[in-house]
């Protein structure tokens, strides 16, 4: 039977870099294996903003009118032929896992589907046609990538299973969780790590390495509000602001990049009281900002892991040599793989998480105002000077 349009709906479209408006679109009903969800709570994150000023997120260009939106969470409202045997009903409470696998590629046959080479993912330009993402009323989706939300778990925490299955991906890569080590009693966490940026991502590394077990958990930015939020918040346990960007001293050649980057690790490093230690035994790059990703290797100690995270500079000159002869693993971490039964557990059973997830929404909008919430995380502050650390689609329900 062929999908049928059921009713005119609301939807936030980007046609070009700050080109966003608000458009009346179909919606229809959901086909085979596909569940409908009326969205309840949606998140802006860094990738979304990127798109949004510039029509771009690092390789991935606008090519077509695009709704944004990838971190969400609402209710069943239909439910598409042969979707009915996930066990779904209407009115559920879900989670929606933004990334379509093609489930039939090598990648995605080693559960690795995050590098699926033909995943469609809501809200991304990488492929073409574009997959339209959550700011929206409702959406159609596979009933494959919906996740039934536990009881305790609100709307607007559980849209930000998405950002936290990133971390947790991440954190497996890195070997920082019980799930990543042969046996549950061989686990054994590191001693410290040292995050690079301090938005809401890096807190949630920060936030769910301290669940993991690292003992000690420090946190470094160039916004000293950023950093004051992080410590009185207990996301770290001591912060290093970087000094501003200089346009009259900035670095001229390939060796004062990596001079400049060394300087400014040790100083972090000795602030930390880890200079003597080499560095850190993990390090997670949040930022993709390319003098940090240089600085990142610095900070690690000898046979640490660096985590390269943030996304944001094409091409990058890195301290190769430095992290090769001292047997630091650079890593990178795209998006996440069979994270979200993970992530929800923790949010509904990790009081530390879901009370520190809670904290990082500052702002809340309607869908009609996300032009707004876009610029207001541009300027990082709103107009009476509050920092803005997550701004979401205003959500009426729990």
């Amino acid at each position: 039977m062929s999908p049928s349009v059921i009713r005119q709906q609301t939807a936030v479209v980007l046609h070009g870099a700050r080109d966003l408006r608000v458009e009346q679109r179909n919606i229809w009903t959901p086909q085979q294996d596909h569940i409908q969800v009326d969205v309840k709570a949606t998140g802006l994150c860094g990738s979304d903003l990127h798109y949004y000023l510039h029509g771009r997120n690092g390789d991935f260009a606008l090519q077509a009118p695009l709704v944004l939106g990838h971190e969400a969470a609402g209710v069943v409202t239909a439910i598409g032929p042969g979707a009915a045997k996930a066990g779904f009903r209407l009115g559920q409470r879900v989670a929606i896992e933004a990334g379509i696998k093609c489930g039939s590629c090598s990648y995605c046959a080693k559960g690795r589907y995050n590098l699926c080479k033909n995943m469609r993912f809501a809200s991304s330009a990488k492929t073409f046609p574009h997959l339209d993402g959550t700011l929206q009323e409702r959406m159609n989706h596979p009933a494959s990538c919906i996740h039934p939300l536990p009881d305790n778990v609100s709307f607007e925490q559980a849209a930000l299973a998405e950002p936290l299955s990133v971390l947790i991906h991440a954190s497996r890569r890195a070997g920082i969780s019980p799930s990543s080590a042969p046996a549950p009693a061989a686990y054994q966490p590191p001693e410290s790590i040292v995050v690079l940026g301090a938005g809401a991502i890096g807190l949630l590394a920060c936030a769910l390495a301290r669940t993991y077990g690292v003992k000690r958990v420090y946190a470094i930015d160039i916004n000293r509000a950023r950093l004051d939020f992080a410590l009185a918040n207990g996301f770290a346990d001591r912060v290093h602001c970087l000094p501003p960007p200089s346009q009259t001293d900035k670095p001229k050649t390939v060796d004062e990049q990596l001079r400049r980057a060394k300087e400014l690790a040790d100083a972090a490093l000795k602030d930390f009281g880890l200079l003597e230690d080499g560095g850190a035994e993990v390090v997670y790059e949040c930022t993709g900002a390319e003098p940090c990703i240089q600085q990142s290797i610095f900070l690690a100690t000898t046979g640490a892991k660096v985590l390269l995270i943030g996304m944001g500079t094409r091409h990058t000159v890195l301290p190769l040599s430095n992290a090769a002869t001292r047997e630091v693993d650079v890593l990178g971490s795209f998006r996440y793989a069979d994270t979200y039964p993970e992530a929800l557990d923790l949010l509904a059973r990790d009081g530390f998480v879901r009370t520190h997830i809670a904290a990082l929404v500052s702002h809340r909008f309607r869908l009609e105002d996300c032009k707004k919430a876009f610029e207001l995380l541009a300027r990082g502050r709103d107009d009476k000077g509050q920092m803005v650390l997550k701004a979401k689609k205003h959500c009426n329900s729990p």
